[in-house]
């Protein structure tokens, strides 16, 4: 069963920020799409069963940037 997650990410400002972030994320086991949204500041993954919440927060992080509370 497929499931989405989305974050809102503090410090993207242009589309190098939004190259990076969907570099990261999509390297993470078990996402199967990710939709960065510059202007919201919104990143919304899918992945197939449970999304690994610390994974996605963790790739979040090595790109930069930060998943807002």
């Amino acid at each position: 069963m497929a499931s989405t997650a989305v974050y809102t990410v503090e410090g993207m400002t242009c589309g190098h920020c939004v190259a990076s972030v969907t570099e990261e994320v999509g390297a993470v086991t078990g996402i199967t799409g990710l939709q960065v949204d510059l202007e919201a500041k919104k990143v919304t993954v899918t992945g197939e069963g449970e999304i690994d919440d610390a994974a996605v927060r963790a790739a979040i992080d090595e790109a930069g940037y930060e998943v807002a509370v």
